[in-house]
């Protein structure tokens, strides 16, 4: 564990002052609380924050994507969320990070003094409404990963991932993941092989195509809902 920096940075990070736009759910809290965040570019692997260190800022997806996850007792990696362009994250109900956060590819995130949209919301009914909705969201996703893991088989839970992918990054009928079958694997909870085992199959079976490493068509969306009903 290291000790939270003033203002978190890595080696080689850039940083310039940017006022948040108006486009999007972070944009429209800061911008309508009059909030300056400050935008920061990770490469890939950086660490952004670690493990219980202090939550002091809170943080948006520009570009590129991130990881959040958890280091088990016995060194196993499970990953509690992947956040992609536009999503928010680091909001927390203590003081520290119950997760550690690192950057899957090259990536840019704003952020903005978790003091300070606290300060917001105390005076502002709007901004604390929009805090809310977002902490909402983060626990409805932790308790449908919850249940992803605890009750559907190896199978289910890759057609799971797939359709939130479809959901979240396809565009003009094919997602480019930025993740790896390792970071699939330990999202899921799932081996390396075991996700690369259904992956095929399901390449086999014509459900998806690949073109490239990472880049999936999925062709029958509808097997993968039967899969994940």
């Amino acid at each position: 564990m290291h000790t939270q920096p003033l203002i978190p940075s890595v080696i080689g990070a850039k940083i310039s002052p940017v006022i948040c736009p108006t486009a999007d759910q972070f944009g429209l809290l800061t911008g309508h609380a009059g909030l300056v965040a400050t935008e920061f570019s990770y490469g890939k692997d950086a660490e952004i924050y670690g493990e219980d260190e202090p939550a002091e800022y809170v943080y948006q997806v520009i570009q590129g994507a991130v990881r959040t996850y958890k280091l088990l007792s016995d060194g196993r990696r499970q990953i509690g969320a992947f956040h992609l362009p536009n999503d928010v994250f680091g909001l927390e109900s203590g003081t520290n990070h119950r997760l550690a956060a690192e950057a899957i590819v090259d990536t840019t995130v704003r952020l903005v003094k978790r003091r300070n949209l606290e300060q917001a919301a105390g005076t502002d009914v709007k901004v604390a409404q929009k805090l809310w909705t977002m902490t909402a969201g983060d626990l409805r996703h932790a308790e449908d990963h919850m249940l992803l893991l605890g009750r559907k088989s190896a199978m289910e839970r890759v057609a799971n991932f797939l359709l939130e992918m479809d959901r979240r990054l396809a565009v003009t009928g094919m997602m480019a993941l930025p993740m790896c079958r390792r970071d699939i694997g330990d999202y899921l909870g799932l081996t390396l092989e075991t996700v690369s085992r259904a992956l095929s199959q399901l390449h086999s079976e014509g459900v998806l195509g690949f073109s490239g490493a990472r880049q999936i068509v999925l062709r029958n969306r509808q097997r993968l809902r039967n899969m994940d009903a």
